[in-house]
């Protein structure tokens, strides 16, 4: 059989051919391309299911494209977002800058780890790059809250050269375990224990105070400003506004009693938003708006905590740290505190991380340059380290002459791990061409700058102190903490803990810090026996209390022992004054002006001469020593000496003021103590 040449056939079987190649074309590039890096991205706006690989970007037709990676070496970078998890720190935005020309175009999306599990020098510290997302937008001076398992970005302000118009806020995700970017549009608020009426859009703020309490699932961020690179639709020509509201973000699966719509439920996926504007002292005018500061959280007191905020201002006023902020977490309340010692010059945009003592018997929040915005236009970055021991609230500067300290800065991060602050990039000011790799590490314990991060042998994944690794309320990052000694001399105790100054140099008037107290944890000595919070007897380094009450009492008795000898010299005087009188008036009597008169034992053997001179000598004493003294003379039927009357007893108080004030009685010690001044008087006048 013959078989007719049809074109209609040929042209069957060759567009299925062209589909077949085509078909086994694509699949082989979108496989060597998912393999090498390469993928199609999903719907707009969400994560796209995968490996770890995987990354989320608006979708154009069936485009490919490359994942770019974030580049690890910069000339300088400030005003980023860091967050710790599991000993790895997440780098995400902020401006940059490749090379010291470069005056555009610093905002970025970068997105870079690194490694807090092994040791590095600060000369080649171990970054990783990571895709750069296609979502979340470039940002500087936002937050980046963290649970154990995601990232969320809050804040942040956009571009302002070149210009780029923000737009409606959003909350990004990233999900640590799948290495994806997940957003929560729309986000609202919930009304809550002082906080709006809820239901209200979350606004984009930037420059504000975050900050992560891990152990309750939630993010603050305080303070800060709007304007036009942090709003949609917000016109330049209409001034920026400063806040001073707390934004609480609660996580998704954790609970929140302050929030009226959780009541017993934990929040669901989206989160629960609470804009806290009526907390306590928040609605004085003593409580300004402020932007630049920072929050740090110390564990106990309330029930829930309590967050310290510190520094920061507006482009009129600036906050003193001599009177701190302090809000109680449980009550969603602020108060103020006073601290003792000398307090930092106010500035904006430092850094600030907490570490426990072992015992948790005090808690040191470590405060790192910033810099100073007075006069206008003459700006001065910092490089001065401080410790705010708490509750002492006692501010220390810690010597760091003759180390080599990092360039002055401003807008840079610091995180706590090992005990072990990590100072991650910074504005240094035009002095300086480049700060790379910018990252520098100073040792909480030994309050020395160091030119190597060391990874410790052992701790939890919240890297707690051993003693707290059973409470997630133990602070993050303290694991090896040990007390300065430049605080002991402070708070007393030891280097683990033991503080004996267990209460504010300045009295606390109200609020947690006046009710409540640190939480505290058994410690081992090496003995092998326990303390708990509290300094033994003989603690080396501070006060002991024995020996405080012991000098008081041995005070007390050393001024009961000066005035008993003062009585005791007063006394002697006026005794004296009291006998030189006696015999002057017997003097006067017999012409003898030397010897005393010694009166007869009995008046049963006295002549009548003898008995008128006994008289008239009985009339003057009297006059000296008043109705109804004791005296030589006549003895009554009562056996009293009775005082005769006489010529001699005519003797004026005009003339002695020296008798009135004897008052006609001998002097006795029990007296003179209780009556000095009298005593004093008597001899003062003769």
């Amino acid at each position: 059989m013959s078989l007719a040449y049809s074109p209609s056939s040929h042209r069957s079987m060759s567009r299925l051919v062209l589909r077949l190649v085509s078909f086994v074309v694509f699949a082989s590039l979108l496989y060597t391309d998912r393999f090498n890096g390469i993928e199609t991205a999903g719907v707009a706006g969400r994560a796209v299911a995968g490996g770890p690989d995987r990354i989320s970007r608006p979708w154009n037709g069936n485009q490919l494209f490359k994942r770019e990676d974030t580049p690890t070496d910069v000339c300088k970078r400030w005003s980023h977002q860091t967050a710790v998890v599991k000993g790895t720190m997440y780098i995400y935005g902020g401006r940059s800058m490749v090379d010291s020309s470069q005056n555009d175009n610093t905002w970025n999306n970068d997105f870079l780890t690194l490694d807090l599990k092994s040791t590095w020098d600060i000369s080649a510290p171990k970054f990783t790059g990571l895709p750069r997302p296609s979502g979340p937008p470039p940002v500087s001076n936002g937050y980046l809250w963290n649970s154990l398992e995601s990232l969320y970005l809050y804040g942040g302000e956009y571009s302002d050269n070149p210009r780029k118009f923000p737009t409606a806020f959003t909350l990004w995700e990233y999900d640590i375990p799948s290495s994806s970017w997940k957003e929560h549009k729309n986000p609202r608020t919930s009304h809550g224990s002082n906080s709006n009426a809820g239901d209200q859009p979350v606004q984009r703020s930037a420059e504000g105070a975050g900050m992560t309490v891990l152990e309750l699932g939630r993010g603050f961020y305080f303070g800060g400003h709007l304007d036009g690179y942090t709003t949609e639709g917000w016109d330049l020509s209409v001034p920026r506004v400063y806040l001073k509201s707390l934004i609480e973000f609660t996580f998704p699966g954790y609970k929140n009693d302050e929030v009226e719509s959780l009541g017993d439920k934990t929040a669901g996926p989206e989160g629960v938003w609470r804009n806290i504007t009526e907390g306590g002292l928040q609605e004085s005018a003593g409580f300004t708006e402020r932007a630049d500061g920072v929050l740090v959280y110390v564990p106990g007191f309330g029930k829930e905590g309590i967050i310290l905020g510190l520094a920061g201002g507006t482009n009129a006023t600036f906050t003193q740290m001599n009177v701190i902020d302090v809000y109680d977490i449980a009550t969603s309340t602020w108060y103020k505190q006073s601290t003792s010692g000398q307090a930092p010059k106010i500035r904006v945009n430092p850094c600030a991380v907490a570490a426990s003592a072992a015992d948790g018997s005090s808690t040191q929040v470590y405060l790192y340059a910033g810099q100073n915005l007075i006069p206008y236009g003459e700006q001065i970055q910092y490089d001065d380290m401080w410790i705010l021991t708490i509750p002492s609230f006692t501010w220390i500067k810690v010597d760091t002459n003759g180390q080599s300290v990092p360039p002055a800065r401003a807008g840079h991060t610091c995180n706590i791990w090992n005990s072990q602050i990590i100072v991650t990039g910074g504005y240094v000011g035009q002095d300086l061409s480049c700060d790379s790799p910018g990252v520098y590490i100073f040792d909480a314990s030994e309050l020395q700058w160091q030119t190597q991060y060391i990874a410790l042998e052992g701790g939890n994944e919240l890297n707690q102190q051993d003693s707290q690794k059973k409470d997630t309320k133990g602070l993050s990052g303290s694991y090896g903490y040990r007390v300065p000694k430049a605080v002991q001399k402070v708070i007393g105790g030891d280097d683990q803990g033991r503080a004996t100054v267990t209460t504010p140099a300045m009295q606390a008037t109200g609020g947690p810090i006046a009710t409540g107290k640190p939480i505290t944890y058994t410690v081992s000595n090496p003995d092998g026996s326990n303390n708990t919070g509290s300094a033994p007897p003989n603690a080396p380094g501070g006060p002991n209390v024995a020996a405080i009450a012991a000098g008081v009492v041995a005070g007390c008795l050393f001024v009961i022992a000066i005035y008993l000898g003062f009585c005791t010299y007063i006394y002697r005087r006026q005794l004296a004054v009291y006998k030189s009188h006696v015999a002057a008036v017997q003097r006067s009597s017999t012409g003898n002006k030397f010897g005393p008169f010694v009166p007869p034992h009995s008046s049963e053997n006295i002549s009548a001469g003898q008995a008128s001179f006994l008289s008239e000598s009985g009339s003057n004493i009297a006059a000296a020593l008043g109705a109804g003294a004791t005296q030589p003379g006549n003895r009554g039927s009562a056996g009293e000496y009775r005082p005769p009357s006489g010529p001699a007893g005519g003797k004026s108080s005009a003339n002695s003021s020296t008798d009135d004030l004897l008052a006609g009685q001998e002097p006795t010690f029990l007296g003179v103590m209780l009556n000095p001044r009298r005593s004093l008087r008597v001899i003062n006048k003769d």
